[in-house]
C-alpha cells in the first residue's frame, strides 16, 4: 500500500484541493491535462504534468489506458480521481488493480455494489433501509418507463445507475413527457459516463436533501460524519450546501447515521463516501443513492469536525486503521457552502463562457476558498461549469451566514458571468434566513426575482450591446463614488486626475446577434446532441425543438413564436457558435 508519487485523474479546483493535500503529506504530484488546460493552475501547481488528449473528455480525462500509460511513466504508485470523469468507474479501479497502481477510493466490487444506483437500492433492502418506491433492476425503454408512471404515479424520475452530481436525471410530470425524459437521461448518462444504463423511481415532492458523510478503513471500522443539507439545487445539482441542516435533530442524526453505518458494512465499503437521502415533509427518510468517491461539498464537513477527508482518503489508502472513534467526532459551529458556477442565473443558469478579466477572492476569518481559476483564465465549453467553492464557518448558523453574504460581495470575477448574483438573492430571503429550504426552493421563492437579474445571454428577442462599458472611480466633495459608464469611445484612455481615476474594466461584452423574430437562436456555445422538428413541421410558441450539450448539461431551446418551420441550420453533433441561428420560421 506504500506509494509516494500520485496522479490526479481530474481538473480545476477539486484536482488542486488533492494536489495540496498530498503535498501536507510529503507526496509527490501528477497532473494529467488536456489540450485546453495547458494554461489552467493545477497544471503549474503539480510536481509533473503530462498532456493526455483534446480538449473533449472523453477524448482526454476519460481515457483511462492513457492516464494509466502517464502513471506508469511518471512513477505514480497511487491514482486520486476527484470527482467526475472516472472516480466512479469500476473498470478503471479493475485496470489499475491489474497494473498495481493504488486507487484512492472504494473497491471495485463495493463500487458495483453501491456505485450503480440500481445495486446500491438492492443493498438498501438488503441492510433494511427505507427506499424511496421504484424499480431494483435496468429499464431497457419507453414503454416499461410508461407502465412504471402508471404503476407508481406521476411525477416520476428516470436517472442513470452510473449518474452523479443530477447528471442523467430528469422528471416526467406526466406520461406525455416520458419519451422526452428518458432519451434526455440517456444521452447525458452516455456522454458523461459512459454507461446509459436508467432505472426509474417515484418522484418524492418537495422534499429536503440530506446526506451523511462516512469514512471507513480496510479493517472494518466505519464512522459517519455527520449530515449536510443540500436541497438549494438547480436541475437537480445542488448551489448551496450547509451542515448541519436546519431540520436535523440528534436522534434523526443518529437514525440517518445507523443506516448509512449499516449499508457501508453490508458491502465492506472502503474510503470516503456518501450516503444521500430524501427527507419528506412528513418527517420520513428514505435512501436515495451512495456518492463512492469524494463530494463538492465535502468542505463544510471538514470545517465543523476539523477532519481533511481528502488527507483521510490517501491515509486510508496507504492502509492506515481510522485514527478516531464514532464518539470522538464532534460537530463544532456550522458551515455553508456556496458554488461558484459560471452560469446565467437569469437565463435558467445557462452556461456562461468567456475570459476573466479580473479576479479577486474574499478572505478573512472563517472564509475558504477552493478555486481552480484566476485572472487571463479562459473558461471553456467542455466541462462543468464550477469555477470555485467558497465556503464559511461561523460558531452559529447566523454567524456562518452573515459571513457568506459579506464573502459574496467581496469575492470579484468580472469578464463572465457567474451566480455570484443568486447567492446574494438566496441567502437574502427569509426563507432560507429561517431554514425553511426544501428542493422547490428556487422556483417557490426565486423564479420571479431571478428574471429581473441583468443577463448576458444573447437572445433574439433583446439583442446584445456591441458598446463597451467602463467603472470609474469619480470623487465628489471628498467622497468616493464607483459609476459604470457604457457607450461608445470607452475604450480611449482616461485621463489620470485628481477628479476620475480609471479602474479596471469589465470584459464582459455580449454578443451581438440576429433580432429577426421568426429566428431560433442558439444562446450558448455548445455541441447539437437532437433536433425535435423538421423543415415544414408547425410548432407552438414555446416549444423545444434543440437540445444543445454544454459544460455537460443539456440546454433546451425553445422557439420565440408559434408557425412553421422554414429552414434547419443545424445538424446532431455539430458544435455550434452563442448567437448562431439553428432555424428560421416562415414570416
Amino acid at each position: 500500500m506504500s506509494f509516494d508519487t500520485v496522479l490526479i485523474a481530474n481538473r480545476g479546483e477539486i484536482a488542486l484541493r488533492v494536489m495540496r493535500a498530498c503535498k501536507e503529506l510529503g507526496l509527490r504530484t501528477v497532473a494529467v491535462y488536456s489540450e485546453a488546460d495547458r494554461d489552467a493552475l493545477h497544471v503549474r501547481y503539480a510536481d509533473d504534468a503530462f498532456l493526455i488528449g483534446p480538449p473533449p473528455a472523453v477524448q482526454s480525462y476519460l481515457q483511462t489506458e492513457t492516464i494509466l500509460d502517464v502513471a506508469r511513466s511518471s512513477g505514480a504508485g497511487a491514482v486520486h480521481p476527484g470527482y467526475g470523469f472516472l472516480s466512479e468507474n469500476t473498470d478503471f479501479v479493475r485496470n489499475c488493480d491489474a497494473a498495481g497502481i493504488v486507487f484512492i477510493g472504494p473497491t471495485a466490487d463495493a463500487m458495483d455494489l453501491m456505485g450503480g444506483k440500481i445495486h446500491a437500492r438492492q443493498v438498501a433492502l438488503r441492510a433494511h433501509v427505507p427506499l424511496v418506491p421504484g424499480t431494483t433492476k435496468a429499464v431497457e425503454s419507453v414503454a416499461e418507463a410508461l407502465s412504471l408512471g402508471e404503476e407508481y404515479g406521476y411525477p416520476i424520475a428516470i436517472k442513470a445507475s452510473a449518474g452523479g452530481g443530477g447528471r442523467g436525471l430528469k422528471v416526467a410530470y406526466s406520461a406525455e413527457e416520458v419519451e422526452f425524459a428518458f432519451e434526455s437521461a440517456r444521452r447525458e448518462a452516455e456522454a458523461a459516463f459512459k454507461n446509459g444504463e436508467l432505472f426509474v423511481e417515484k418522484y418524492v415532492l418537495d422534499p429536503r436533501h440530506i446526506e451523511i458523510q462516512v469514512l471507513a478503513d480496510q479493517y472494518g471500522n466505519v464512522v459517519y460524519l455527520g449530515e449536510r443539507d443540500c436541497s438549494v439545487q438547480r436541475r437537480h445539482q445542488k448551489l448551496i450546501e450547509e451542515t448541519p441542516s436546519p431540520a436535523v435533530s440528534p436522534e434523526l442524526r443518529s437514525a440517518m447515521g445507523e443506516c448509512a453505518l449499516r449499508l457501508c458494512r453490508e458491502t465492506k465499503y472502503v474510503g470516503a463516501g456518501t450516503l444521500e437521502f430524501l427527507l419528506a415533509p412528513d418527517g420520513q427518510f428514505y435512501f436515495l443513492e451512495m456518492n463512492t468517491r469524494i463530494q463538492v461539498e465535502h468542505t463544510v464537513t471538514e470545517m465543523v469536525t476539523g477532519i481533511d477527508l481528502v488527507q483521510a482518503q490517501i491515509r486510508i489508502a496507504q492502509g492506515e486503521k481510522l485514527w478516531f472513534s464514532q464518539d470522538e467526532i464532534q460537530l463544532r459551529g456550522h458551515s455553508i457552502q456556496c458554488r461558484i458556477n459560471a452560469e446565467d442565473a437569469a437565463a435558467g443558469f445557462r452556461p456562461a463562457l468567456g475570459t476573466i478579466s479580473a479576479y479577486s477572492e474574499p478572505k478573512g476569518y472563517g472564509v475558504r476558498v477552493d478555486a481552480g481559476v484566476e485572472q487571463g483564465t479562459v473558461i471553456p465549453p467542455y466541462y462543468d461549469s464550477m469555477l470555485a467553492k467558497l465556503v464559511t464557518w461561523g460558531a452559529t448558523r447566523s454567524e456562518a451566514l452573515q459571513r457568506m453574504r459579506r464573502a459574496l460581495n467581496d469575492y470579484t470575477i468580472e469578464g463572465i458571468t457567474t451566480v455570484i448574483p443568486f447567492h446574494k438573492l438566496a441567502l437574502a430571503e427569509p426563507a432560507f434566513e429561517h431554514g425553511d429550504v426544501t428542493v422547490s426552493f428556487i422556483p417557490r421563492y426565486l423564479e420571479e426575482k431571478l428574471k429581473q437579474l441583468p443577463s448576458a445571454t444573447p437572445s433574439a428577442a433583446e439583442p446584445a450591446s456591441e458598446h463597451p462599458s467602463r467603472e470609474l472611480a469619480v470623487e465628489v466633495n471628498g467622497r468616493r463614488f464607483t459609476v459604470r459608464v457604457a457607450g461608445e469611445g470607452l475604450n480611449a484612455p482616461v485621463a489620470n486626475t485628481k477628479a476620475a481615476a480609471p479602474t479596471r474594466r469589465s470584459a464582459n461584452k455580449k454578443r451581438e446577434v440576429a433580432t429577426d423574430p421568426n429566428a431560433v437562436i442558439c444562446p450558448i456555445q455548445g455541441t447539437i446532441v437532437a433536433i425535435k422538428t423538421s423543415v415544414g413541421a408547425t410548432v407552438e410558441a414555446g416549444q423545444v425543438v434543440f437540445v444543445v450539450e454544454a459544460m455537460k448539461m443539456e440546454n433546451e431551446i425553445a422557439t420565440p413564436r408559434a408557425g412553421t418551420i422554414a429552414t434547419l441550420n443545424g445538424e446532431v453533433g455539430k458544435s455550434i457558435e452563442a448567437g448562431s441561428v439553428l432555424a428560421t420560421l416562415e414570416a
